[in-house]
């Protein structure tokens, strides 16, 4: 039943009245790192998205909303159980409430780094700490700040986000930006964004969302199998094998621009970028041949688009670490509690602890 899948939640006047408070908390943080007209936009934002929620109880309730939606809602409300019952995850009140916000994102992300070198510009924020990214509620908005970026000799990346996670500010809602997705990828949205939930270590980027990749991954495959969707399953198998291969590639070409990035005979900044334009075009026609084994257009638009060292990291971000996590879970036995506890010891360590731990089981060694 609907009521039982989506109970109640607080007032829209309560959250007004917590945003009131955080936006004001922002623009005094803001006031004092110059940085007022960014937390305004997102404060205006996260504003907009909740002003637009409406409990999925009624959404299931009206005869107006289509067949599809209510089937898809139905099946997120069965992701948040199985989530907690499974993967020992707390859906709390997230996913209660559904929100079109009437465009293909919610957010833009702005990614950049120096044209010669792989190491991402990062920002400072309040609670969450740096991160190598900043968020826009508006594409010109993005657009025109990694205009700001080139201007200032980085390369940027703008890169469309269909959801994000508040990390327990807010309750967060289905949007209508990620709803379209097929059962794996419904599933695999709503496993990764609990996941930032379960555990999320300040300033640590690639950390976060490897672990959440590999919570997402291990998720879906028990969930097709419990399903008993083997057609899914090979299906979506298949997706993480091109994925992987594609991943690859990416690593590959990441090492050979930071071989070239730090050769000191690499010559000039006119030779140096046309050696870099040949190590991209050796890696677009390394991603034709697998599309041509693959017999699929997939990546279309690695293709079609520009390549630069921060799109590069954002493959980088999310895949590095995963795995080390996938080892970290096979070492627990796949106990998930268990390996949420060892996660958030290991967020409580430097980074370089973390990393050498995740080392460790992936090489099948305990840590010490």
């Amino acid at each position: 039943m609907a009521t039982r899948l989506f109970p109640t939640r607080w007032s829209l006047k309560w959250r007004r009245r917590l945003l009131a408070g955080l936006m004001g908390v922002a623009v005094i943080l803001a006031a004092g790192c110059g940085n007022l007209g960014y937390y305004g936009q997102a404060a205006r934002g996260q504003f907009q998205i909740i002003s637009k929620q409406e409990k999925i109880s009624h959404v299931l309730d009206s005869p107006e909303t289509p067949a599809d939606l209510k089937k898809r809602l139905l099946l997120i409300g069965e992701l948040r159980e199985f989530a907690e019952r499974e993967l020992k995850l707390n859906p709390g009140r997230h996913y209660l409430r559904y929100a079109d916000v009437d465009r293909k994102y919610v957010v833009w992300n702005v990614q950049a780094t120096p044209e010669f070198s792989l190491k991402a510009k990062s920002w400072w924020y309040p609670i969450v700490g740096r991160q190598t990214y900043r968020g826009y509620f508006s594409e010109s908005a993005a657009n025109h700040y990694a205009e700001k970026l080139r201007a200032e000799g980085y390369e940027a990346y703008v890169g469309g986000v269909e959801a994000y996670s508040t990390l327990g500010w807010f309750s967060d809602p289905v949007l209508n930006t990620w709803v379209h997705r097929d059962e794996a990828g419904l599933a695999g949205l709503v496993f990764h964004e609990l996941a930032h939930h379960k555990v999320y270590v300040s300033g640590d980027t690639p950390f976060n969302e490897a672990f959440a990749t590999a919570v997402e991954q291990a998720g879906v495959r028990l969930w097709l199998k419990q399903r008993n969707d083997s057609e899914a399953l090979a299906k979506w198998e298949a997706a993480q094998k091109r994925r992987l291969q594609f991943v690859a590639l990416v690593k590959a070409v990441r090492s050979n621009l930071a071989r070239l990035y730090a050769d000191t005979n690499a010559g000039g900044e006119a030779d140096r970028r046309a050696r870099k334009t040949t190590v991209l075009d050796e890696f677009r026609d390394d991603l034709r041949a697998l599309r041509k084994e693959w017999g699929a257009r997939y990546y279309e638009s690695w293709l079609t688009e520009p390549i630069s060292n921060p799109r590069l990291n954002t493959v980088s971000t999310y895949h590095d670490l995963v795995p080390g996590f996938v080892a970290l879970l096979a070492e627990k036995s796949g106990n998930y509690s268990e390996f949420f506890k060892e996660v958030e010891k290991l967020g409580r360590k430097s980074k370089t602890k973390r990393r050498e731990r995740l080392n460790h089981a992936l090489s099948g060694k305990r840590a010490n």
